[in-house]
């Protein structure tokens, strides 16, 4: 089934405005952020520990060792608080904010616009 003149003329619009959002400074300032904590190495380290010790915790479960499963949880804790301070993850996590918080106000004008017109035909 082909789409009709009026779906065509949406999808142009559409990839146009996805364009503009993908020019926006803040949306930049994220995606520049999201690539260097991708490739930040000690982050990944501290990502592959944290799932080691959670591993472990289960393990550790599974054999009926209480002490050794507290002691892996609070590593885990302990890995999971150094990544979640880490000052590049706090920018991160910022700026993935406000890039949300822009894309709700567009999302919030465009459903505006839609209803206003909506009410308009009928």
């Amino acid at each position: 089934m082909e789409p009709s003149i009026t779906d065509k003329k949406t999808n142009e619009e559409l990839t146009k405005l996805l364009a503009l959002i993908g020019e926006d400074e803040l949306i930049q300032r994220y995606k520049e952020l999201e690539a260097k904590v991708q490739k930040n190495e000690k982050l990944a380290d501290l990502v592959e520990r944290i799932k080691a010790a959670q591993k472990d915790a289960v393990q550790f479960a599974h054999y009926d060792k209480p002490e050794a499963e507290k002691a892996a949880i609070k590593r885990a804790d302990e890995l999971t608080k150094e990544f979640d301070e880490h000052p590049l993850v706090v920018a991160y996590r910022e700026q993935l904010r406000e890039a949300n918080d822009l894309l709700q106000h567009v999302t919030d004008m465009i459903q505006y616009r839609i209803n206003e017109e909506l009410e308009k035909e009928g």
